[in-house]
């Protein structure tokens, strides 16, 4: 099933390791700037579209196995579209918080928190992070492309609602694009938004990987000083800067295969992917698993690696894509129905 990924690093949870309890594109905004592309499956619908037992069984297993290497700071749910469609989050969180003694974290575009299931199902989280990139409805259509069923004001008031019933770390993100959400007028109304919920954290963001729609860029420096001005009584933090640190590929013995599995969540740069291959080539070498590099002391050469990203391209399963003047490689997915 592969529900969980990672660790992989993370500017706001260190080494997170990642599970995705909803299919790929599956939400209920199709954002601008969404690094994994436009929405292919909308809905506000809340189920389960794996079975529960199975995502537990999973995530117990990755847990267990990465524990060991005391490499997890957080587990975060969030994955492949909105975590909280998932009608079986709560019992998720609560069940993983049995199992390690780990923090949970869960990322969310917040819309779905003026539902009482779903604040109840959040509130067993150590950490929420829910987004706030509109301080009116106008510009949350615009930036945001919401489910028809989704109105801003309930959107608001639900993130209102669970601040006031919730004990555990609140941090908002707000993600700027040029031109859509910049300016002091646009910000002062996110301000507006914000100062109510007083979140623990707030965190600006801008578009670093290649977004759904190719005119969604970042803001100015100018702008971001602005927005620093302006939401600065709400402990803004700039994270920007790109992530470091390794991505896991623990449990895979074909390159291929990890990469595909990375990218799918989590578009890298090429050097990124080029870097993550090399170390697990050498991972095989060391274990003994892989046939066509064993009794090898030497790390592939570079060749081999891109043969591997040339055999995913022609294959139609990966793509490279020029973002901000730097490489990129994401994947390529079949298109799915709305409902």
């Amino acid at each position: 099933m592969k529900i969980v990924y990672g660790p992989v690093p993370s500017r706001r949870l260190g080494r997170s390791l990642g599970v995705g309890p909803i299919p790929f594109k599956t939400c209920d905004y199709s954002c601008v700037y969404c690094q994994l592309g436009r929405t292919t499956h909308m809905t506000n619908q809340r189920k389960d579209f794996f079975h529960p037992e199975e995502m537990l069984d999973e995530i117990k297993r990755v847990i267990e196995a990465e524990s060991s290497r005391g490499e997890i700071d957080f587990v975060t749910f969030v994955g492949e579209g909105e975590p909280t469609l998932c009608k079986s989050l709560g019992w998720l969180i609560r069940k993983t918080k049995e199992i390690a003694d780990i923090p949970v974290a869960v990322d969310t575009n917040g819309s779905l928190l003026y539902r009482e299931d779903v604040r109840n199902d959040l509130s067993q989280a150590d950490v929420v992070m829910p987004s706030l990139d509109a301080g009116t409805a106008e510009t949350f259509r615009r930036i945001n492309r919401p489910h028809r069923g989704i109105v801003f004001e309930a959107v608001v008031e639900g993130m209102e609602r669970f601040r006031q019933e919730y004990d555990g770390e609140m941090w908002m993100e707000v993600m700027l694009v040029k031109g859509l959400n910049d300016s002091a007028e646009e910000l002062e109304a996110i301000k507006s938004r914000l100062s109510p919920l007083e979140p623990n954290r707030t965190y600006i963001n801008v578009p670093i990987r290649p977004p759904a729609e190719p005119w969604a860029v970042p803001p100015d420096k100018e702008s971001i000083a602005l927005a620093h001005a302006i939401l600065g009584d709400v402990n803004v933090v700039d994270i920007t800067a790109e992530e470091t640190g390794e991505f896991s590929t623990e449990g895979f013995t074909n390159p291929e295969d990890a990469i595909l599995a990375i990218i799918r969540r989590h578009p890298m740069r090429e050097e990124q992917v080029i870097e993550t291959l090399k170390n697990l080539s050498l991972n095989l070498l060391r274990k003994g698993l892989s046939k066509t590099l064993r009794g090898k002391k030497a790390l592939p050469k570079k060749y081999n690696i891109q043969d591997s990203l040339t055999r995913l391209e022609e294959s139609g399963k990966i793509k490279k894509v020029e973002y901000r003047k730097k490489v990129f490689w994401l994947t390529m997915e079949e298109k799915r129905g709305h409902d």
